[in-house]
């Protein structure tokens, strides 16, 4: 099975709302995403253009099909840093999406935007997520920028993760 990093397109919206609508995916998110409609994804896609400060992707199987959406949030928030998100389709787990998409974005960070460090945090109640993280190499820290802890205050107690940029980038 092939996959791809791509641009969201507006065809997406409606599988965007797919796993916003889907409480097993959005469990641990700190935002009510059950309440979005298809036009709020549309808005949103249309927007993600005109950013400077996010950028948002599709992660697509061969033929195109969204799969989810794999970002770089908050970039220059702190120096050569931004903070990563994923989420996939319940139907995309445990199919490799969630791993090609996070180390393209990443790749893409260090490669094309220049950045030193990307960082994220997840709910220590999301075991699947932790484990997702170790698995695949991802280290723990804890010297997290306040610039970053700031954006959660209420969201409980939170892991930190990061990936470095490689010294031959």
């Amino acid at each position: 099975m092939s996959m791809q990093l791509r641009a969201l397109e507006a065809g997406d919206a409606k599988l965007m709302a797919e796993w916003m609508h889907d409480k097993n995916v959005c469990r641990y998110m700190k935002k009510d995403f059950g309440s979005m409609t298809v036009e709020d994804c549309e808005r949103f896609i249309a927007s993600c253009s005109s950013s400077s400060e996010d950028l948002h992707m599709a992660v697509a199987d061969d033929s195109g099909e969204y799969m989810g959406t794999v970002s770089l949030k908050h970039i220059g928030l702190t120096e050569g840093t931004a903070e990563f998100a994923i989420v996939v389709r319940s139907c995309a787990m445990g199919k490799g999406y969630s791993s090609f998409g996070m180390a393209a974005v990443i790749k893409m960070g260090f490669e094309k935007l220049g950045l030193k460090r990307v960082i994220w945090c997840v709910s220590r109640d999301n075991l699947r997520a932790e484990r997702f993280y170790v698995r695949n190499g991802y280290r723990q820290f804890y010297d997290v920028p306040e610039e970053y802890r700031q954006l959660y205050p209420d969201y409980g107690e939170l892991d930190w993760f990061e990936a470095v940029r490689p010294d031959d980038v």
